[in-house]
């Protein structure tokens, strides 16, 4: 975990290249609108990466209960936000997990919380659903874990092909979710009725 000093350290550089940037851009950036705005950018950029600087197997340990419940766990329509690595824009949309336990479950509110701390990294959506499938796997060793992410992509709908009503799916499973029924059985509950 970074000290206080750290932080303002890296804040204040990150606002010093940002202001380099907006001027290379050819803006005044003494002008009245933009006189804090590269400390502005610094302190988002330290908050939408702050899943860097956390760890999330420990988010997941920190609520586990023994239970003897073998059926699927799904928490849906966890609503994230992050940002390409490719272009630094913003990406954003529902994610939805399932696990089968093995004789563990973990508080439900830690489910969406690793799916934050993934999500607050540079990232690539791919990436993505498999960090929060892998993290779940490894720390709670369930019988199986399903990841579906749907996400809109400003690097798409901003610039390149500037399609605004595309939607990217992405999907990663282990253990009884190999099983087609299964995951039809997941894809099945996740569905808006």
């Amino acid at each position: 975990m970074e000290s206080n000093a750290e932080e303002l350290k890296k804040k204040e550089e990150i606002a010093f290249h940002y202001r380099k940037i907006l001027e290379l851009l050819g803006e005044d950036t003494d002008r009245e609108g933009l006189l804090k705005t590269p400390e502005r950018v610094a302190k988002s950029l330290i908050f939408f990466t702050k899943g860097y600087r956390q760890e999330p197997e420990k988010i997941l340990t920190s609520a586990v209960f023994e239970e003897d419940y073998r059926q699927m766990v799904i928490v849906k329509n966890i609503d994230f936000f992050s940002m390409c690595e490719h272009h630094v824009l913003p990406f954003f949309g529902k994610a939805h997990v399932a696990y089968i336990p093995n004789g563990k479950v973990t508080g439900l509110s830690k489910i969406p919380r690793i799916v934050d701390v993934f999500a607050r990294r540079l990232q690539i959506q791919e990436r993505l659903t498999t960090q929060i499938k892998d993290c779940i796997q490894k720390t709670l060793n369930p019988l199986g874990v399903m990841v579906v992410i749907e996400a809109q992509h400003m690097c798409m709908q901003m610039r390149g092909v500037e399609k605004q009503n595309s939607i990217t799916t992405t999907s990663d499973f282990t253990g009884i979710f190999n099983t087609a029924k299964t995951r039809e059985e997941f894809i099945n509950l996740i569905k808006d009725r």
